[in-house]
């Protein structure tokens, strides 16, 4: 029954868009990874229809976490170059 369900490709990308809209309620592109892994799936499984449920689950894993440590290179934490002021206008 479950193996019939993920062989589904529409299923697919309807949880790429809930990982999606999870990540924009709650930022920090963890969801996003998911939701690329999810969205990738759905394009193997389109194409190339597994039969396995557990097989797509670790691809889908696989994928999302590639994706997270892509996302994590371009998107690392980068410096602002903001001003620490340390004396008041007002003082004289």
């Amino acid at each position: 029954m479950i193996t019939a369900l993920l062989d589904i490709w529409w299923l697919w990308v309807a949880a790429a868009l809930i990982f999606a809209v999870i990540e924009v309620l709650a930022p920090g592109f963890i969801f996003l990874g998911f939701a690329l892994g999810a969205l990738a799936t759905a394009g193997v499984v389109a194409f190339w229809p597994l039969s396995s449920a557990p097989l797509l689950l670790a691809l889908f894993s696989g994928i999302s976490l590639l994706a997270w440590v892509a996302l994590r290179a371009v998107f690392k934490r980068q410096s602002s170059d903001a001003k620490i002021i340390t004396r008041d206008i007002n003082d004289n």
